[in-house]
């Protein structure tokens, strides 16, 4: 696993020397070492090393990674370049494209957004091959649960973005009035039509931004 080297290291830090994070950094290496994990170990921290915390405009919830070959990289909903985006993501995409116009790309690769100050956080950062959910359980969510305080706790305004229950169920650690939450159902096929399409996440983000100050988050992932 590679470490946590930035700012995010002196509001998380003390997290590793919790006896709950040394049972899951055990539990980790342990399940790296027998069965086929992803994302890739150096991949696990990526959602920190890509937005620093003082970077951090905007929070997407996820739940745990992809679990098919290829596909995880440390940041929900997000694939690498050359795998087949997610129905996940493709409605998202065509959410995107509804609420903004913006093109639908041919890549699900999302690290533009979090160079740009979207925290794309995972409440449970690793998972066995084709089993879903099979790391839940084992200290993540006490790990991330500590990363969303922090954040909650950071004296500027930020997005918090609450797709489906899980993610939702972290609302009641949202407490800073300066933070604005938006809701809805889960992008999934399942759930999508349900509310998540034209709730409008992405402009009513942008609006919310531009009104403190901020710039805007440029949503178009481009061709590859």
């Amino acid at each position: 696993m590679s470490a946590i080297t930035n700012d995010w290291l002196d509001v998380i830090g003390n997290e590793f020397h919790e006896k709950y994070y040394t049972e899951l950094y055990k539990f980790i290496r342990n399940e790296y070492s027998i069965n086929l994990i992803f994302p890739k170990s150096d991949d696990i921290f990526n959602a920190f090393h890509l937005t620093p915390l003082e970077k951090v405009k905007v929070v997407i919830i996820g739940q745990d990674p992809y679990h098919n070959d290829g596909q995880a990289h440390g940041l929900c909903f997000s694939v690498k370049p050359e795998v087949e985006i997610p129905p996940s993501l493709v409605n998202i995409y065509k959410e995107l494209k509804d609420d903004l116009g913006c093109k639908i790309p041919n890549n699900g690769y999302l690290v533009k957004w979090a160079e740009q100050g979207v925290l794309m956080l995972n409440t449970v950062l690793t998972v066995r091959a084709h089993q879903a959910n099979s790391h839940q359980g084992k200290g993540w969510e006490k790990f991330t649960d500590a990363v969303i305080k922090a954040v909650n706790e950071v004296d500027r305004p930020i997005v918090f973005i609450l797709w489906g229950r899980p993610a939702q169920l972290k609302k009641s650690m949202l407490n800073n009035p300066k933070h604005y939450i938006l809701e809805a159902p889960h992008p999934s096929p399942l759930s999508a039509f349900r509310g998540f399409f034209g709730s409008k996440p992405f402009s009513k983000t942008n609006q919310f931004l531009e009104e403190q100050g901020i710039n805007p988050i440029d949503w178009q992932i481009e061709d590859i």
